[in-house]
């Protein structure tokens, strides 16, 4: 028997647009013989809307859509619910599938609306969205394992008040050398990263970063090769994929490198060490099992030239556009991106059991 998937796209985060391209993968490498798949698109402004095709995504047409769709929050329902001209129906539904990038999609929020619908759902539960999302919470956790990652100062939104910055530079300043990075905690896709030079720069990042969240992150720069490595899991068995490397087009992956510069290219498998490919792959699945991880995740590192992984963050739903990390790596493994789909979905539907 089929099963009824509802896969959820859009969201009112940054990372939007990001989303709307990696469902479009997703339900193309969806088995129409295994599943009757139902789309859901959230707008910009929070709409949640009944979309009839990946065609509609495609030309954007979707966002006028005229039937409202919700997952009711009601267990004993475990239903969509469709609303149009006055009337209501519900429609019965085996599994979420989220394609949703960025806050109110991989940051424990809407998996708390799965959660209380009891309808098993693709993907990482509350803690592990919440925690993997705010990269100055998965810092802390990290510190415990013992894995190495960079020295960081955390900034929050009370040390912009009176439009001072100056008690909240120092302690930059204090404790880290320029040049620093300036990240928003729990922005995704790079957006509001900056990288600071000097004292003009970092103030300037700091008003960058604090217009996507009211925490942010303030790193040491480590110098070293961008890589990443695939997590696939539930909670008996969690596996690694090989590595890929990130040769960035500018001089840090940000988001416009990361989607909009054509220069900038991945390689699955790089040359380096078998030491350091193993390192890599066994602390992501250390920090995958710390952060209680579920079902996908992307962690990622930077390989310094003395050989030392630093881990740099997680992502509990990383992109699956055609020029993303994560279904690449497990192609490289032997796992075509339908049979990652099937896998994901299977282990979701364990998810109550």
């Amino acid at each position: 028997m089929k099963k009824n998937v509802v896969v959820i796209f859009g969201g009112d985060s940054s990372e939007h647009d990001i989303s709307c391209l990696s469902v479009q993968t997703v339900v193309k490498n969806m088995d129409k013989e295994k599943y009757n798949v139902t789309l859901v698109g959230i707008t910009k402004d929070g709409k949640w809307l009944l979309v009839d095709s990946v065609k509609d995504i495609e030309d954007g047409s979707w966002r006028e859509g005229e039937v409202s769709a919700f997952i009711s929050p009601d267990t004993t329902m475990r239903a969509l619910v469709l609303l149009a001209e006055g009337t209501y129906k519900l429609q019965k539904v085996d599994v979420i599938f989220p394609v949703l990038h960025g806050m109110n999609g991989e940051d424990g929020t809407i998996q708390g609306l799965f959660e209380m619908s009891k309808i098993p759902y693709v993907g990482c539960g509350v803690l592990a969205s919440a925690v993997s999302m705010d990269k100055v919470y998965t810092k802390i956790i990290v510190d415990h394992l013992g894995v190495d990652q960079a020295k960081f100062v955390h900034v929050k939104e009370s040390d912009f008040e009176d439009d001072d910055l100056t008690e909240a530079m120092d302690r930059v300043e204090k404790a880290l050398p320029y040049p620093v990075f300036v990240k928003p905690s729990c922005a995704g896709s790079s957006k509001g990263v900056s990288k600071a030079e000097n004292r003009k720069e970092l103030e300037a990042a700091l008003y960058e970063a604090i217009k996507h969240d009211r925490n942010i992150l303030v790193e040491e720069m480590i110098v070293g090769r961008e890589v990443e490595c695939a997590v696939l899991g539930d909670r008996k068995e969690v596996k690694a994929t090989c590595v890929g490397e990130i040769l960035a087009a500018a001089d840090f992956y940000d988001f416009d490198a990361k989607y909009n510069n054509a220069e900038s290219r991945t390689v699955i498998d790089p040359d380096m060490p078998e030491e350091s490919k193993e390192k890599i792959r066994k602390d992501a699945v250390e920090i995958f099992k710390a952060v209680d991880g579920f079902g996908c995740s992307r962690v990622d590192f930077f390989l310094e030239e003395s050989g030392r992984v630093v881990f740099n963050e997680i992502n509990t739903l990383p992109g699956f556009t055609a020029i993303s990390m994560y279904p690449m790596l497990w192609k490289a493994c032997g796992v075509e991106t339908p049979q990652l789909i099937d896998t994901l979905i299977d282990q979701a539907m364990t998810r109550y059991r």
